[in-house]
């Protein structure tokens, strides 16, 4: 079974499947997304690909190499015998390595089962959301080391990482005494995720003291997707998504119709810290404020621009309802799908920081013989009008905001500026003055 991604760097940390026995992945995620499309910074479900095992005889001289080395190794290794399983699954993460592409890599079968089943919204784990990080701050570097450092985003409120003591900008050094120097961040989370009930112990680097021990006992998480309330004395409706899952379009629908129910006709829409999810939520929720035409466009190798059109039903496709979509370098993929869409259509201003920069989808695919699966890029995606490409540039806010280091609590200077552009003129003018600039 195949599943096109276009996943965002920001993970969810401790991810475990919760009762999806391996063998029956492939299965498990059909049943679950009605053949939907997985978009966590863009997965899409592909389709069962059923091919004769073996080398085409057109490509037999080419892996003539290949094979060559194998059976030597597996008859010759001094100090064998040798794992054949392991052997396979090294080959196959060669493959995807020597691709240069961070987004594409093989992944043994707990990883590819945490990694999908994670999207769900509901895991065994510590609840938290790292990245990696360069010193000069951009994100997505692999592998980890000296220049590339494993982050804490944001825990997940009441779940064991912040109970424990986790903070936003926590450097994680080791994992269970083991260092996370060489590795991805997709290795560190699976050796993060466990069983509930479980400990793992994080060594820290915390504001560039010493590093210290923090024990963690793993319990099953569940994080909400949708959050809403009135603010700015009734006038303003906020609604917050944390991820793209595929129980996501439902409630955000149900959330912002309840919002305008009670005559508000300003939306915050917040997007900040939300590193993507399915493809298909994308779509859908950018459709309750765009009524027609593409939310986005597909570009694959060939060249081929294929339209990802608006759905119909969307509750506030009125103009009258006016948008604006809160960001920062948090937002990724299928965020920046959403709030590239809405800016692009002069639907929405976008208010805050530089996003994230992704830009590419991947395709996820089962193998046979339970031995994992990967994620292959395989298409860009593009803006609906000016069909602009963001990779590693991200979507420029319409109101740029650097909210300060460390600002009082429950003070908000994005959520301020976004009211500000709300109530002092309609979406898609221009006549606004940023209350920050980014320097």
């Amino acid at each position: 079974m195949s599943l096109p991604l276009a996943s965002p760097d920001p993970e969810p940390a401790g991810r475990r499947p919760v009762h999806v026995p391996g063998s029956r992945l492939a299965l498990v995620v059909a049943a679950v997304l009605a053949g939907s499309a997985l978009f966590a910074s863009g997965y899409s479900l592909g389709h069962l690909q059923a091919e004769t095992p073996g080398t085409q005889a057109s490509d037999e001289a080419a892996f003539q190499a290949f094979w060559d080395a194998y059976h030597a190794i597996t008859s010759d290794f001094a100090e064998g015998p040798v794992d054949q399983r392991a052997l396979i699954e090294g080959a196959l993460g060669g493959m995807f390595s020597s691709l240069n592409d961070p987004y594409s890599q093989y992944l043994a079968p707990a990883a590819l089962t945490s990694t999908l089943s994670g999207l769900a919204g509901q895991f065994e784990g510590i609840g938290a959301v790292m990245t990696s990080r360069a010193p000069d701050g951009t994100e997505g570097c692999t592998p980890l080391g000296a220049a590339c450092s494993l982050v804490v985003v944001r825990t997940v409120p009441g779940a064991p990482a912040e109970a424990a003591g986790l903070l936003a900008n926590d450097v994680i050094v080791a994992v269970g005494g083991k260092a996370v120097d060489g590795q991805t961040v997709d290795a560190i989370t699976a050796e993060v995720r466990g069983p509930a009930n479980t400990a793992v112990i994080l060594r820290l680097a915390r504001n560039g003291g010493s590093p210290f021990d923090l024990s963690i006992t793993r319990q099953v998480v569940t994080e909400p997707q949708v959050d809403s309330r009135l603010v700015d004395a009734g006038q303003v409706g906020y609604i917050h998504l944390a991820q793209f899952s595929d129980t996501a379009p439902a409630d955000f629908k149900d959330q912002l119709a309840a919002l305008l129910a009670q005559g508000v006709t300003h939306i915050a829409f917040d997007l900040r810290g939300d590193p993507g999810g399915f493809v298909d939520a994308a779509q859908k929720i950018a459709s309750q404020f765009i009524g027609s035409g593409p939310i986005y466009w597909q570009e694959y190798a060939d060249g081929r621009q294929v339209a990802q059109d608006a759905q119909p039903g969307g509750v506030a496709t009125d103009p009258r309802v006016s948008l604006v979509v809160l960001v920062d370098k948090g937002s990724a993929s299928a965020s920046e799908i959403v709030a590239g869409a809405l800016q692009d259509t002069k639907r929405a201003r976008l208010v805050g920081q530089v996003t994230f920069g992704k830009g590419v989808i991947q395709q996820f695919q089962t193998l046979s013989d339970d031995m994992g699966g990967f994620r292959l890029t395989i298409a860009k995606w593009l803006t609906p009008d000016s069909k602009t490409w963001i990779q590693g540039k991200g979507l420029t806010p319409d109101v740029v905001v650097t909210p300060p280091a460390n600002p009082p609590a429950g003070d908000d200077p994005v959520l301020d500026a976004a009211i500000q552009a709300l109530m002092g003129s309609p979406a898609g003018g221009s006549s606004l003055v940023p209350l920050w600039l980014m320097g």
